[in-house]
C-alpha cells in the first residue's frame, strides 16, 4: 500500500474516534511529520507516515528528535498494520 492510501485511511480513522487529523506543512522547516492528531480529549500527536518500505530522511530523523527533546508525542507509522495499532490505541484512550 502506498503512504497516500495509509495517510487517507488515517485521517478517516482519527475522524471516526471524534478527533482531528491536519495536514502538518511548515514552511522554512524541511522534515516536519506528515500529520498532527488532536484526539477528542485534547491529546496533540505529531505523526510521520511511511510505506512498509519507506525510510526517514537525515532531516526528518533530526526534526523529530529536535521535537522528542521538548517532550512532543511524535511516532513514526509504517504501514496500515501500524496505523490499525495507533488507531486502537486513540480509542482505548478515550
Amino acid at each position: 500500500m502506498i503512504e497516500s492510501q495509509i495517510e487517507r485511511r488515517l485521517v478517516d480513522g482519527v475522524k471516526k474516534l471524534g478527533g482531528l487529523c491536519m495536514k502538518f506543512v511548515s514552511p522554512g522547516n524541511p522534515g516536519v511529520p506528515d500529520r498532527i492528531i488532536l484526539t477528542k480529549t485534547g491529546k496533540v500527536i505529531f505523526v510521520e507516515l511511511k510505506a512498509d518500505w519507506g525510510r526517514l530522511e537525515k532531516i526528518q530523523k533530526y526534526r523529530i528528535d529536535e521535537m522528542q527533546k521538548r517532550n512532543a508525542d511524535v511516532r513514526v507509522v509504517k504501514g496500515l498494520d501500524e496505523v490499525k495499532e495507533l488507531l486502537e490505541e486513540l480509542a482505548n484512550d478515550i
